[in-house]
């Protein structure tokens, strides 16, 4: 049964990433990586990580999600306003893909089907380990990165203020 899940959601999820990349509207592409997100979250749930499924979706499928929707209702892109792309850049993304797609073999060449993580730890992603973990050891970079998320949100802000309001 669980084995059948994952491979359905598996399939969904691999469908969905493709459909954000090949659609044509930026509208589309962004539901559907909502529902991309949303079938992270369910992985995440078979994967006993409670707070990462919780956080996956209240953070990203909801924050992140509907502030890239803002955007890109905000910036207007229109077919005239979007420059042509030369060839340059296009064989450059080429390229980056390329690597991208061998760095991708190179990590799965590494992974064992037969000795997954989760059934040697059930309580891998609890929310109390997690806990443990973020305000025991790792509390200082915790705290920093909290700090550079501030100040990346401030300088966002100065950034979209025009010259006079500021």
């Amino acid at each position: 049964m669980g084995t059948s899940v994952f491979y359905f959601v598996a399939a969904l999820s691999i469908l969905f990433s493709l459909m954000v990349i090949f659609s044509k509207n930026p509208i589309h592409s962004i539901l559907y990586l909502i529902l991309t997100f949303f079938t992270f979250t369910v992985h995440y749930v078979l994967l006993n990580a409670q707070f990462l499924a919780v956080v996956n979706f209240i953070v990203y499928m909801g924050a992140i999600m509907v502030l890239f929707l803002f955007v890109l209702m905000l910036l207007n892109l229109n077919k005239e306003n979007e420059p042509n792309k030369s060839a340059l850049l296009k064989i450059v993304g080429v390229i980056a893909g390329c690597c991208l797609i061998v760095t991708l073999i190179g990590s799965l060449k590494s992974v064992s089907l037969n000795d997954p993580l989760v059934l040697r730890n059930p309580n891998l992603g609890l929310v109390k380990n997690l806990g443990k973990e973020l305000f025991g050891p790792f509390m200082l970079p915790f705290e920093l990165s909290s700090i550079l998320l501030l100040s990346a949100m401030v300088g966002a802000v100065l950034l979209t203020k025009k010259e006079g309001n500021i």
